[in-house]
This record gives structure tokens, sequence and C-alpha cells, in this order.
């Protein structure tokens, strides 16, 4: 194979993953995908990133940050590719993190409904900024807003 079909180019790669070219560099500068230079000094990245970047963008829709999903992939041998396997893997460490985020906004699903339209932005009585007084305990004043 020529060093055409091997590698792309950052418009190819970012047209095939359906992100920006400066989001693949994003992800570059921040560790998350490796490349390299064409001879005329083009970014070019093995066709193998096309996984990663579809990897970056699951985990990101499931609410993982960069440095997360960063730290998710330090855990591949050798920053390979991850396969099926080890997405099942880390989504199943990732499982209790989710479930809390999805109790947290539940929770605030729930403390949002009682205050809509009331208006009274009470750092005193408030559940949805000042859940149990705790603002209180810091002393007078604005402490969240």
């Amino acid at each position: 194979m020529s060093q055409a079909t091997e590698a792309l180019l950052i418009g190819e790669l970012a047209r095939r993953a359906g992100v920006a070219a400066s989001a693949l560099r994003y992800y570059e500068a921040e560790g998350l995908i490796a490349g390299g230079r064409s001879s005329g000094g083009h970014r070019v990245y093995p066709r193998h990133v096309l996984r990663r970047v579809a990897f970056v963008r699951a985990a990101q829709a499931v609410g993982l940050s960069l440095p997360e999903i960063k730290a998710a992939l330090a855990t591949l041998p050798e920053g390979r590719t991850p396969t099926k396997a080890d997405w099942a893997r880390l989504s199943a460490q990732w499982a209790p993190l989710l479930e809390a985020r999805i109790e947290s906004l539940t929770r605030l699903r729930d403390r949002l409904t009682g205050c809509i339209g009331c208006g009274c932005l009470s750092l005193k009585a408030c559940a949805l900024f000042n859940p149990q007084d705790e603002a209180g305990q810091s002393g007078p004043g604005a402490r969240r807003l």
C-alpha cells in the first residue's frame, strides 16, 4: 500500500470522523490522538485514528470529560486503538459515574419543579441554590451567584 492509502490528511479525517479539523488538532494537543506530517508539511493520521476519534466522541456523548477519556485511553497497551472489548471494559467502569450523574440530574429536576415561577431568589430558603442552608454557615453575603 502506498502512504496515501495508509494515512489520512487532516481534512479527510475531519470529514470522515464528522468533527472539525480544529477539534482534531485539539485532540492531538491533548494527547488523545497522534499523527505526523507529510513531506509537504501537512498533518496526516493513520487510518486507525478514525476509531480513536469515534471512541472519543462516543465517550463525550455519555458525558465524560476529555481528561477522563484520556485516562481511559492511557490504559490501552502502547496507545493502541480501542476494541469492542476495551469499550465494554471501560464503559463498565464508567457506569457508577454515570449513575451518580443521573441521580444528581434527577434530584435537580425534582427541585426545579418547585422553583419554576416562584422568583424568590432567596438563598436562605431556596432548595435549589442553597440546600439545607449550607451557604448560611459561611456567613452573610452572596456566596453562590
